[in-house]
């Protein structure tokens, strides 16, 4: 069975950036996804489409075929007191290099990574962590069986899937 799409794909790899291993999955707990659900980045998909169970794979997708160049539009200054919450900031929240959620005027949620911490504001970024990087991918193809109907409406976990680029765990292909 190969890899296309409606088919749930295990895949173990390692992720290399600046020629640093950032992350690694390993074959016996392997990332797994509906292929074609949006979950991973379009191009990483465009290199495994067609791959068998036991096919490897390496290649490497340049920083706008990933996460985007760094935007500088998106590092922003916030008012310290909406990190308030009954008029006092938790001790230790605000603190260089912790990721906090938060949500945008729109209401769309976002991670945000403190920058620097001054009296009245908080530096934030909200570019991804990889954004600017060049992702080198080297891997395998674990499994591929057809997605149930119950995965196809409601994702691979139970919850719809589609992270569009920022998904948490198993980020590397996706987030």
């Amino acid at each position: 069975m190969k890899v296309e799409t409606n088919k749930v794909i295990s895949l173990s790899y390692e992720l290399k950036v600046d020629g640093e291993v950032i992350e690694t999955v390993n074959a016996d707990k392997p990332m797994q996804f509906i292929f074609g659900s949006g979950y991973l980045l379009p191009k990483f998909e465009a290199n495994i489409v067609d791959k068998n169970v036991g096919d490897d794979f390496e290649f490497t997708l340049v920083a706008i075929d990933a996460y985007g160049e760094n935007n500088a539009d998106a590092i922003v200054e916030l008012p310290k007191h909406i990190f308030e919450v009954e008029g006092k900031i938790e001790e230790n929240l605000l603190t260089v290099g912790n990721v906090l959620p938060m949500s945008d005027a729109q209401g769309n949620r976002l991670n945000g990574t403190i920058e620097e911490v001054r009296d009245d504001v908080v530096v934030m970024d909200f570019n991804h962590p990889l954004a600017g990087a060049d992702l080198h991918f080297k891997g395998k193809v674990e499994a591929v069986r057809d997605a149930t109907q119950s995965e196809l409406m409601n994702g691979l976990f139970g919850e719809r899937a589609g992270c569009g680029g920022d998904c948490g765990g198993g980020c590397s292909g996706c987030h």
